[in-house]
């Protein structure tokens, strides 16, 4: 790709709220890849990602998969863990305070990021960087000198610091040291271009911009995605909202879960999650408008496309055949798991016994609406003895064969 083709490709599914922004940052990063090209290097990119859980989900992909084409055209990457900003918690995007995680959690969950990012980065392109190695470093002294370029109004002018503070929530002076931290990091690296979520645009635009000018450095470029929703197409996927696609599922619960977003969802999806070119997206979208695509035949290729990304090709064939069989033509799983029946076991027994729930609350809540049946019919007491051997379901997609 040329210089402008770069720019064109890089800035695909960027999202600021604000369009000269965009133009702005799309001007700065044109005019930085004709520097480096003159230079004879490339882009410095990273992005950050807090360990603040221990597995991630399709929402985090996002930025991970605009680093990977930015790796595509030969530039360097870093994947930052915030093994420190992890133990204040990124208040950006949340309307309460955020629990603060003692370092043996941020250990325990940094250790399953890196990996997990490989089924989207190129291992052999990435750099995998910890910030408590400089974080840890500043002094109170160097606090006073960053915390000196902003001022409170900055910070509660936020929306949502705003409004906890109109509501009379409190609102803790650690929460603003987040964006000075992330700042720092961009400074640390050392790099001419930050990948971030639309919930990150004062903490790279305002923050990271300016502690890179007045500690002497040239200010990183922004580059700011859309947020993806979750599986109910309006909220921002969260596992907190049990909305999420985690990467590490099973292709068939993966493929089940993208069949499950409302159609509205799939433009979206098809731009932000897939490896699809903006043509091709857009030749199925014009084919749901004219009638020619049903919208159920492009969600299928949605999920393939999804699946296949995060396990392989046949992993995703099977996924849909599999679907086809249990959804569309109300058949069967050919292969399920299988639980031998122990005397005196009620129906929420044998579903916390075979692992279908992960909590007797869940199994209650799911009889509660009909969610459980037994080859076929529909059991509606928890206590009730189990009634005989069959097939029994938890939910759409759980299947156990009781003997």
């Amino acid at each position: 790709m040329n210089i402008e083709e770069q720019v064109s490709y890089l800035m695909r599914g960027t999202e600021y709220g604000d369009e000269e922004l965009k133009e702005a940052m799309a001007d700065e990063l044109h005019q930085r890849l004709v520097e480096a090209q003159n230079e004879g290097r490339v882009l410095k990119v990273y992005c950050g990602y807090d360990p603040t859980k221990s597995d991630l989900h399709l929402g985090h992909t996002i930025t991970m998969r605009k680093l990977r084409q930015f790796q595509e055209l030969g530039h360097e990457v870093t994947f930052l863990i915030g093994t420190y900003t992890s133990l204040i918690g990124d208040p950006s995007d949340k309307n309460k305070l955020r629990p603060q995680l003692t370092p043996e959690e941020v250990e325990h969950n940094a250790q399953t990021y890196a990996q997990q990012a490989f089924n989207i980065l190129d291992p052999e392109k990435t750099q995998i960087r910890y910030n408590a190695e400089w974080l840890s470093q500043l002094n109170f002294a160097d606090l006073i000198r960053l915390a000196s370029n902003f001022t409170l109004q900055q910070f509660i002018s936020r929306e949502n610091f705003k409004l906890r503070w109109e509501k009379g929530d409190a609102v803790y002076l650690h929460e603003t040291f987040y964006a000075i931290m992330q700042g720092y990091d961009a400074y640390s690296l050392k790099t001419d271009v930050q990948v971030g979520g639309t919930d990150q645009l004062f903490n790279i635009v305002t923050a990271a911009r300016k502690v890179m000018t007045s500690l002497g450095e040239k200010p990183n470029i922004a580059v700011i995605m859309g947020i993806l929703p979750g599986t109910d197409g309006e909220i921002r996927m969260s596992k907190s909202l049990g909305n999420h696609i985690p990467i590490l599922a099973p292709p068939d619960e993966m493929y089940g879960k993208v069949m499950s977003l409302p159609d509205k969802a799939m433009g979206v999806y098809f731009r932000l999650a897939t490896r699809l070119s903006a043509a091709e997206i857009d030749q199925l979208e014009a084919g749901i408008a004219d009638g020619s695509l049903h919208p159920r035949d492009a969600k299928m290729k949605l999920a393939r496309e999804i699946v296949e990304i995060f396990h392989d090709q046949q992993a995703a064939l099977d996924a849909e055949k599999n679907f086809v069989r249990v959804f569309q033509k109300h058949d069967l799983p050919e292969d399920m798991p299988e639980y031998a029946l122990q005397s005196g076991q009620t129906v929420l027994d044998v579903l916390e016994a075979s692992g279908m729930i992960k909590s007797r609350s869940e199994g209650r809540r799911l009889i509660n609406q009909k969610g459980v049946r037994l080859d076929g019919e529909v059991l509606d007491d928890p206590n009730q003895p189990f009634p005989h051997a069959g097939v029994l379901q938890a939910g759409k997609r759980r299947f156990t064969k009781v003997n």
